[in-house]
């Protein structure tokens, strides 16, 4: 079983999921043609996607640390980035097995009608074998803690994704979608308290920008395209480059900007005709039901909004990190993950630039705290790895201990985490009355509606 699941996710998501969408497109009644050709769309997409953000690390990676060594910025905990992070989740006991065993939890949770979200984004299941792994190693190497905080980070966000499924679909016009991702739902919270507690400011209304109002206000510098050029200028001139090298990256940041979104558009081509297949023989099984299919985020990373905000909190949080309090963690290889922070808070602050720019500041910078605090662990959990795997994507440079800001920076896996790793028994009960509060109210929320509908 650990081989055929390692042999499966080996393969990656740009050839998972053309399989996986072939094999659902023919289950709900699609010609074959026309399933093959939607999941060949998101496979593309995927590997599109990888490219873009490749170009972005492989050319932004070594001016960042240019930076770091020019202004002496000396923080000790090594941005992994995210292959180092899922290296770890799949390279354990835990990672071994967490797909057939959450999948086994996602069915229980639907015939039990404590989700609507069938999460069929599998590639993505190495967020909550991470937070397993984290807690197999500081529990001892304990199999029951490992599998208990992974089931636990799972069933917390199904339930996220059934509750800001409505607003995700209206904001991106996506009918039928959901996102059980945890990184991008542990943002959630943030969008919600920080977006009320802006209303609160007299006059903030007034700022109501969203990424076509910046294109008017200022013109071509508010394009996307314009803004990734001059931020990949400023990072070159702050690197003390010469001027060649300055206008290649000014230009390269500004290529990722237009890529993204033309890039994106092949998953919501490839999704859609599954998406409203699906909707239709649900309608028609089953009155009054609803079933949502469980995404990638990759999906809306293309939102203008999304763009403007992470090219501007790039320069930003690097800046930060190197002056708030007790902050170790220095995000440089992690930069293409600043586009996953915003996914789930544009419904809430309904696409304006200002509040999702305060929102992932404020989010961003506790990502910090987070990453810093689950250092030790994932350095063990690393070391661990490497040594029984021998996986360069898992080697901590001598000196330093490992962080990512995907999937370390989340709120949801710090929680669960220092539940597990501080409180122990104590940790897991109230876990546990959290997760079963959540199943309960929302099963309530389901039945309440289906009879309504």
């Amino acid at each position: 079983m650990e081989q055929v699941f390692a042999y499966v996710i080996s393969l990656g998501a740009a050839v998972m999921m053309p399989i996986l969408f072939t094999i659902i497109g023919l289950c709900i009644g699609m010609k074959f043609g026309k399933a093959l050709k939607s999941g060949l769309f998101v496979g593309v997409g995927f590997i599109g996607l990888n490219v873009v953000t490749k170009l972005l690390t492989d050319n932004f990676s070594s001016p960042l640390e240019s930076i770091s060594d020019l202004y002496h910025w000396s923080l000790q905990v090594f941005d992994m980035g995210w292959p180092a992070a899922a290296a770890v989740a799949y390279n354990t006991a835990v990672g071994a097995l967490i797909i057939p065993i959450l999948l086994g939890v996602n069915f229980l949770l639907l015939i039990t009608r404590c989700t609507r979200t069938v999460n069929i984004d599998l590639w993505n299941y190495w967020h909550f074998a991470f937070i397993g792994a984290v807690a197999y190693f500081v529990m001892g190497e304990s199999l029951a803690w490992g599998y208990f905080a992974a089931i636990v980070c799972y069933i917390v966000t199904l339930v996220m994704a059934d509750l800001t499924a409505e607003k995700f679909q209206k904001h991106y016009d996506l009918p039928g979608i959901s996102i059980p991702q945890p990184f991008c739902q542990s943002f959630t919270p943030f969008a919600i308290l920080v977006d009320k507690a802006l209303n609160l400011i007299p006059g903030f209304s007034k700022l109501d920008v969203d990424a076509e109002g910046l294109k008017r206000k200022f013109g071509v510098l508010g394009e996307p395209l314009v803004l990734g050029v001059i931020v990949g200028v400023l990072i070159g001139a702050a690197a003390q480059l010469d001027i060649k090298v300055i206008l290649i990256l000014g230009v390269t940041m500004g290529a990722v900007m237009e890529l993204i979104p033309r890039i994106t558009s092949l998953f919501i081509d490839g999704l859609k005709p599954i998406a409203e297949k699906t909707q239709e023989v649900v309608k028609k099984k089953f009155k009054g039901k609803k079933v949502y299919i469980g995404m990638s985020p990759a999906l809306v990373i293309g939102h203008p909004t999304t763009l403007v905000c992470s090219v501007i909190l790039i320069p930003v949080i690097l800046a930060v990190a190197v002056v708030v309090p007790g902050n170790q963690f220095l995000p440089l290889a992690s930069l293409a993950g600043m586009f996953y922070l915003f996914p789930l808070i544009l419904p809430f602050t309904k696409g304006n630039v200002v509040k999702s720019l305060v929102v992932g500041f404020v989010a961003l910078v506790a990502g910090l705290y987070f990453v810093t605090d689950m250092a030790p662990a994932f350095t063990q959990a690393a070391h661990e790895v490497y040594a029984a795997t021998k996986n360069d994507a898992a080697r901590i440079p001598e000196g330093f201990e490992a962080g990512a800001l995907d999937f370390a920076s989340s709120l949801l896996g710090w929680v669960i985490y220092k539940c597990v790793a501080s409180l122990e028994w104590i940790g897991a009960g109230v876990l546990t009355l959290i997760t079963v509060g959540m199943l309960v109210w929302n099963r309530m929320r389901i039945v309440k509606e289906e009879k309504a509908e």
